[in-house]
């Protein structure tokens, strides 16, 4: 059974797991991910996870600015991709923002992350410009790809 819900603190080591398990997952320092759920300075920020058979195998992480969103992570288990849960993760917390009046979704994406990109145009993101050698290791650009919702 699938199931997704919003995460909270004690999905940390959980989310941490995923992320390091994921080449395409954006590799955060441990102490970001606890300030995910720290309750000081926070800002307006959404952590959706998807369970698959009671286990957490998925996350997305996105944080809004005025009505435009950004997608800062998101991750699915190696061992359950290709079945589905990015897909269900990325419609969840667009249907979250459409909710909440949301105006855009914006993200990068590593141009060689063909999967993960395939997977945004699917969804509706169009490419908005590129960042030079946003990543390292290796050296590569970034795509911006944004989501813009019909009014």
């Amino acid at each position: 059974m699938i199931w997704m819900r919003a995460g909270g603190s004690a999905d940390v080591d959980r989310i941490r797991e995923i992320a390091a398990l994921s080449e395409g997952a954006a590799q955060w320092p441990s102490d970001e991910y606890e300030k995910l759920f720290a309750t000081e300075g926070v800002q307006a920020r959404t952590v959706l996870l998807v369970e698959q058979d009671g286990k957490v195998q998925g996350f997305l992480i996105g944080r809004c600015v005025d009505l435009e969103w950004e997608i800062e992570n998101i991750a699915v288990n190696p061992a359950v991709q290709r079945h589905g849960l990015g897909t269900l993760l990325l419609k969840e917390f667009l249907r979250s923002v459409r909710t909440r009046h949301g105006t855009n979704v914006f993200l990068e994406v590593r141009e060689s992350n063909r999967a993960a990109r395939l997977l945004y145009e699917k969804a509706g993101f169009v490419e908005a410009g590129r960042r030079k050698d946003y990543y390292h290791q290796p050296d590569e650009d970034a795509m911006v790809l944004k989501f813009s919702f019909s009014r």
